[in-house]
């Protein structure tokens, strides 16, 4: 981060005034434990932006940001120093008496080749990869979100056969390592209710572990509406022992985008907008919680004027910001 950038935030983290006038601006808060106990990062990419938007005196553009910059969202595990990262990020949350949503992306062979390649050079490789990241939990809460598409790629075809038998054991064994520790819960995550239906997605999920998991997750990274996807997890629920679930409701506002390439229709659509605030007051049995997994403002991928997956994308973070109704 910049020196402008820097002393930005730092304004924003005291709560002090810049330029733009006005003493009315909040600076990062965590928002009510009782409704929303996951923890919102004052130094994530939403709030540098929004440090920036206000040193530069750009108060409506630091209006919109400060929607995301407010709300907790998934933390992303990279695949260097695992347990550092994850440690650091638990040790915040909790001295910040909130628990962190952390996000596993890195099974071999992720993504089948399209713009978030990737993953652990191997079995061995990944299992390393998840022991490090519970050892970095440690006994602090943490709500962990299992692998984006990993099963959903195994149903579709997505994923060559011959990785088929090693991703399940993959799984399986990380949710079981995952589980030993004391205040962790994991969700595994089962697609999306515009790529799959539940018929399909209810044996891999077994063969993956579900049995041990805490539950599921569904519309990670998507665009589906809240109903669909309640009615989604719930078919699926009843397939595998009555699991409860988690929504992604980061940018699914407008619900999905219909009119472009079918196949590119989840890489940075226009007109979507920011969904339902993160909560564990869902009304619903269930539902487990609406979380924002996927962090508003970052890049699907290099499509559609973004920038690469996981980069941060200001004049989308923008527009679903100005769309959120």
């Amino acid at each position: 981060m910049g020196t402008a950038g820097a002393v930005g935030l730092a304004l924003l983290l005291s709560g002090c005034s810049s330029d733009d006038g006005g003493d009315d601006r909040p600076p990062i808060a965590q928002q009510p434990k009782a409704t929303d106990p996951y923890w919102v990062n004052p130094d994530g990419k939403a709030a540098r932006q929004l440090a920036e938007y206000r040193e530069d005196g750009d108060g409506k553009n630091a209006a919109l940001i400060q929607k995301i910059a407010g709300q907790p969202a998934g933390e992303w595990i990279g695949p260097d120093n695992p347990d550092a990262e994850a440690k650091r990020l638990t040790e915040a949350a909790r001295k910040a008496d909130r628990e962190v949503l952390l996000v596993l992306y890195n099974i071999p062979h992720r993504d089948c080749d399209q713009f978030s390649k990737g993953g652990a050079a191997d079995g061995n490789a990944y299992r390393e990869w998840v022991d490090k990241v519970a050892k970095g939990i440690g006994d602090r809460p943490a709500t962990v979100v299992l692998e984006p598409d990993a099963v959903l790629h195994l149903v579709d075809g997505c994923t060559p056969d011959e990785y088929h038998e090693e991703r399940y054991d993959l799984l399986k064994g990380a949710i079981t390592r995952l589980k030993k520790q004391p205040a962790t819960k994991v969700y595994l995550d089962a697609g999306n209710a515009g790529w799959s239906q539940p018929d399909s997605l209810f044996e891999p999920l077994q063969w993956a572990g579900i049995a041990q998991a805490d539950g599921f997750a569904v519309n990670v990274s998507n665009f589906q509406t809240t109903e669909a996807s309640k009615d989604f997890g719930k078919r699926l629920s009843a397939k595998v022992g009555g699991k409860p679930f988690v929504i992604d409701t980061s940018r699914n506002g407008n619900g999905a985008f219909t009119q472009g390439d079918p196949k590119e229709n989840w890489c940075n659509p226009p007109g979507r907008a920011l969904g339902e605030p993160p909560t564990t007051k869902t009304g619903d049995p269930l539902v487990a919680a609406y979380l924002w997994v996927k962090r508003p403002g970052e890049s699907d991928g290099d499509c559609k004027g973004g920038p690469k997956a996981g980069d941060w994308y200001p004049a989308y973070a923008l527009e679903l910001a100005r769309n959120t109704k």
